[in-house]
């Protein structure tokens, strides 16, 4: 664009048809002379080249046919509007010399576009070697949360045992091994762990196993499994969850702790496979399908115990950590939090015969419900039951298809 003031934020292009030969003097003569006072004195060609406002007009022609056919840019540094003003006031230019001429404008650039698209290319290379000589956000993010969720690490019980801050808000607990893992689990946003932290149980852990579901998450290797089988000894545990084979907990990354938890499977489950002999897959194995025939079957019998009506609100409580507590007439007394169940039946003067929870049944509310005299007990789960009374029915979702 040879000619184009520097400055220039627009060029307007436009087409000239003239019906005679003439040269470029005269078609700038047309523009200037023709256009003179039409948009007032603000806006004069003239004027406003002498202020740098409007650049050098550019005028290309070609003769045909005795005609000239040609091409007209104009610089400009005024506003859109003004510059659309004075594109539309060059269309009105109808003679050039004593010719008939037409010009047409087809369009009005924005000289910074080009500008612009090299300071975004500019910058995406000066970006791109910022980023090469910064440390990763990801590094720095992760290294600030790792402090503040170690900071989070408490000292819990008389045993002053490492834990998450949310041990006793939740009614899950996860019991590993060490310090390490509870700082890796926190890191990770599980504030309900806690470490035995020792070659003995803690009787901490024991209590707490009374009261919550207990999910026991070990190390993958030799010494994971003889902690979780003392631990089977002497606590109530619900669950079973192994890091991979040869791995400890404390290395998972927050996907592998989450697969691993998500494939615990019930302590029952586990015992059972290690009755199978050493050959037995003691976690990470698909579970096979209960046979339906044989479900239904057990399930039939278990059935006509419980009012179908009752059955059906069994069914609405599956996810819902609700209780419902009916009298020896299956009527409805309360409905509460699983959490309250056993404080409920301790201290309530209810006439309670019949209880169904979407929860696990621990021994410590097996005991409870004994001493109350309840006669059947519904829960979500059966956990590790060393006593079973023979005044009361134990069952759970499974036996209902729930």
């Amino acid at each position: 664009m040879g000619g184009i003031a520097v400055t220039a934020k627009y060029v307007i292009y436009a087409t000239i048809e003239i019906n005679g030969i003439v040269d470029k003097s005269d078609v700038i003569g047309a523009l200037f002379g023709q256009t003179e006072g039409l948009l007032g004195d603000k806006l004069d060609l003239r004027e406003l080249q002498k202020a740098g406002r409007i650049g050098r007009v550019q005028v290309t022609l070609e003769e045909r046919n005795g005609k000239c056919f040609g091409q007209v840019e104009i610089p400009s540094n005024l506003d859109k509007v003004e510059t659309a003003l004075i594109a539309a006031a060059i269309e009105t230019v109808d003679k050039v010399g004593p010719y008939d001429a037409k010009i047409t404008v087809t369009k009005i650039e924005d000289v910074r576009e080009e500008k612009r698209k090299k300071v975004v290319e500019r910058a995406k290379e000066l970006l791109m070697k910022w980023k090469e000589a910064m440390p990763d956000t990801r590094e720095i993010t992760e290294e600030i949360l790792k402090t503040v969720r170690e900071a989070q690490l408490v000292a819990y019980g008389p045993e002053k045992l490492p834990a998450g801050p949310d041990v006793d808000k939740s009614d899950t607990i996860i019991i590993v091994e060490g310090r390490a893992d509870v700082v890796n689990l926190l890191r990770h946003d599980y504030r309900n762990v806690i470490a035995i932290e020792g070659v003995s149980v803690p009787k901490t852990i024991i209590n707490l196993c009374k009261e919550k579901t207990a999910i026991a998450f070990v190390d993958g290797d030799r010494g994971g499994e003889l902690v979780l089988r003392q631990l089977l000894q002497v606590a109530d545990i619900d669950y079973v969850a192994r890091a991979p084979p040869g791995k400890e907990v404390e290395e998972l990354t927050g996907k592998e702790i989450a697969k691993c938890l998500r494939d615990k499977v019930p302590v029952s489950e586990y015992l059972a496979m290690l009755e199978r002999g050493p050959q037995a897959p003691l976690l990470h194995q698909p579970h096979p399908p209960q046979s339906h025939t044989v479900a239904e079957a057990q399930a039939v019998p278990l059935k006509s115990k419980i009012p179908p009506e009752v059955l059906r609100e069994a069914e609405k409580l599956v996810g819902s950590l609700e209780a419902l507590v009916y009298d020896e007439n299956w009527k409805l007394l309360t409905r509460i939090p699983v959490k309250d169940l056993a404080n409920y039946l301790q201290s309530s003067q209810d006439p309670v015969s019949y209880v169904v929870f979407d929860g696990v049944v621990t021994q410590r509310l097996v005991e409870v419900a004994e001493a109350r005299g309840v006669k059947i007990l519904v829960g979500g789960r059966i956990g590790n039951i060393t006593h079973k009374p023979t005044s009361l029915e134990i069952l759970s979702f499974n036996d209902f298809g729930l």
